[in-house]
């Protein structure tokens, strides 16, 4: 098993629904950075893993076809929210195992304002049995038409709330924190710092449980990543700074349908599976944790995922987020980029962005929003559906 090394990292600004370039044009310039970044040419390129929920098939090959027409095969990833993680999972694992020496993972997303919603009404919608189950939970809110990634995130919030008194200031602290890093984050949608009071005094969405700021806005984006064999980097001259050390995706068990739970409806032990798979694999700890990028959907999910990823125990997380454990000067800096919350959430790109801020997090050339002495760097992206993808990357020779 080979270690891969990444290689490089390409990641554009991202934009608000209708004020971006075209997904083949935001997909061909992540590409040409991630290469850049890596110093290499596409022709080195040996496979290619494309991301992208909301398009049409091929097109993975449509945007890279403007970068270059080299014949490998260019595989199409859809994995929903976790999409561009899949995208980096794929490439990973066909370098790892020795089938090829070099890939890209590319995810990009062209988004429509509002809700997200399915394209196909003339047949059974993948999420429907979690649609089933959160409406059944949350009967009053489903029936008065509720958003249903709201019902289900801000269901799971509630569910902590009532479970271990969590209070809503507390997902109001954790989006002012998501703010205050992406105002030092110049790819970042919103850079606007906001204190507590702001997120508690915006928009009411769902009375005692969520305001509007406490959820992501839908952006368009791109983001890439090469990846490659420690000898082909030393055949090339690649640096080895950037490793994955391990990585893992998990899907749902049959406790999602079973719990009667919210928080298990989106992706609670999928992640806290996925993180254990990976701490093993490595031989390491949530102690040992400098960094992390979170999947912050919701400021809800994120509180969340600190438990789920070890980062405190169960039913501790309010105490963790009051204690600045999330945070620079803390425990574990949680989303240095700003998140979703703040960065902006492409669907296809998201896992891939995440990949872009820890690389340059272990190099140590973040800039504004580095965070001193990275060794070890923790990736969490999840999608409903259901696919939670957990990286952990390190520092190579």
């Amino acid at each position: 098993m080979a270690n891969v090394i990444v290689a490089g990292v390409g990641m554009i600004p991202f934009k608000k629904p209708g004020a971006s370039a075209t997904y083949v044009e935001m997909g061909a310039e992540a590409a040409r950075m991630a290469l850049a970044d890596a110093g290499i040419p596409y022709d080195l390129v040996q496979q290619a893993y494309v991301g992208y929920v909301y398009g049409d098939s091929c097109a993975g090959q449509a945007a890279l076809y403007p970068v270059g027409l080299s014949r490998i095969p260019v595989i199409n990833v859809n994995n929903n929210c976790a999409t561009g993680s899949t995208a980096l999972f794929l490439a990973r694992q066909a370098v790892e195992s020795g089938a090829i020496e070099c890939a890209i993972a590319l995810g990009f997303e062209q988004m429509q304002p509002g809700a997200l919603k399915s394209h196909w009404e003339d047949r059974p919608a993948p999420l429907e049995p979690f649609v089933k189950l959160a409406s059944e939970l949350n009967p009053e809110e489903a029936a008065g038409g509720m958003p249903m990634a709201l019902l289900q995130f801000g269901g799971a919030g509630k569910e902590h709330m009532e479970k271990y008194g969590t209070r809503l200031e507390t997902f109001a602290a954790i989006r002012a924190k998501a703010s205050r890093h992406a105002a030092n984050n110049p790819l970042a949608i919103f850079r606007k710092e906001l204190s507590v009071e702001d997120v508690m005094n915006d928009t009411v969405v769902w009375p005692g449980v969520m305001t509007r700021l406490m959820a992501c806005p839908p952006t368009c984006g791109a983001a890439a990543a090469i990846v490659c064999s420690e000898a082909f980097a030393k055949r090339y001259g690649i640096s080895t700074t950037v490793r994955i050390l391990a990585q893992s995706m998990t899907t749902d068990s049959q406790k999602t349908f079973d719990a009667g739970s919210m928080m298990e409806v989106v992706g609670f032990t999928m992640a806290q599976e996925a993180a254990h798979q990976v701490y093993e694999a490595a031989g390491v700890g949530p102690r040992d944790i400098a960094v992390a990028e979170l999947h912050d959907c919701f400021a809800h999910n994120e509180l969340l995922s600190y438990e789920a990823l070890g980062f405190c125990p169960v039913g501790e997380a309010e105490r963790f987020v009051m204690d600045g454990g999330n945070t620079y000067g803390g425990q574990v800096v949680t989303n240095p980029s700003g998140g979703l919350l703040s960065k902006g959430h492409p669907l296809g790109a998201t896992g891939l962005a995440q990949c872009y801020e820890l690389t340059r997090q272990i190099r140590g050339t973040a800039g504004a929003t580095q965070v001193e002495d990275v060794e070890l760097a923790l990736q969490h992206n999840l999608g409903l559906g259901g696919a939670c993808v957990v990286t952990l990357y390190g520092r190579g020779l």
